[in-house]
């Protein structure tokens, strides 16, 4: 493990280069002794700089949930982040990339839950997480990495936030119970093409599975789910690459639609 101070240093590294718009060279290739514990601690570090500032925690988030995105970035297993107020922009936003401090942005498909109840890992369940989401939502995220060229391994994901870059939620709200979020397709279109496509089984064959291992995760961390927060479950799709001039629109069949634009 490493020693309190190396922690810190990596934190406020991470926190110079989103507020600078620059990356990193990965974690993992200068740390060879860092650990999920040691991300996670980065991770806080980091959190803790932005909450300084006077940004609101609102949220939590999982990534690398799917199968297609495992493979993608070649990390094999969730990571686990932090969501804020400043990271929260409005569904049909144009988003700057210079403004939002986007450097490698890429999107995501999701569906969001809306908690009403608190929740506390361990020994969370997916019968759990149904009966403490008051709604479910479409959710754009984009997802950017502060490690140059994504060369990332789970530590430097978890210690970079989760790569968490800003998240829309379309204004939809549907009962977690209304349809089968398993079941539940996702269509994806880029400037007004149909690019991608995917079903809610894709995060580890449920939205509220993958949603319970993220408080199970958090809970041995002694962080709990909070009434009133935003838990993003993860993409249904690869990601994709986004440019100056591109936007997306989702859909989410049986709940609803988001979307985002975005220019330099």
């Amino acid at each position: 493990m490493l020693e309190p101070g190396r922690i810190a240093a990596l934190g406020d590294e991470l926190y110079a280069a989103l507020l600078g718009r620059y990356v990193l060279d990965p974690l993992t290739a200068r740390e060879s002794a860092i650990d999920i514990d040691d991300a996670y601690q980065i991770s806080l570090h980091l959190l803790r700089r932005r909450t300084a500032r006077g940004e609101l925690l609102v949220g939590k988030k999982i990534g690398v949930t799917s199968k297609p995105v495992q493979d993608m970035l070649g990390v094999h297993q969730p990571d686990f982040g932090f969501l804020t107020d400043r990271m929260h922009v409005a569904d049909g936003s144009r988003v700057s990339l210079a403004a939002a401090g986007l450097i490698q942005p890429r999107a995501e498909g999701e569906i969001a839950f809306m908690l009403k109840q608190d929740l506390r890992g361990p020994g969370v369940t997916e019968e759990q997480v149904l009966d403490a989401t008051d709604y479910v939502s479409p959710c754009f995220e984009i997802v950017d990495s502060r490690i140059r060229d994504w060369k990332i391994r789970i530590q430097d994901t978890v210690a970079d936030n989760a790569s968490c870059g800003v998240f829309v939620v379309g204004a939809a709200r549907v009962a977690p119970r209304a349809l089968d979020l398993a079941a539940v397709k996702m269509d994806i279109h880029k400037n007004g093409a149909h690019i991608a496509s995917g079903t809610g089984a894709a995060v580890q064959g449920h939205p509220a599975t993958a949603v319970a291992w993220l408080a199970n995760t958090l809970g041995r961390f002694g962080i709990p789910f909070l009434a009133g927060e935003i838990i993003l479950s993860g993409s249904l799709a690869p990601l994709l690459p986004i440019t100056p001039g591109d936007r997306f629109d989702m859909s989410l069949a049986g709940i609803g639609n988001a979307s985002i634009s975005f220019e330099a």
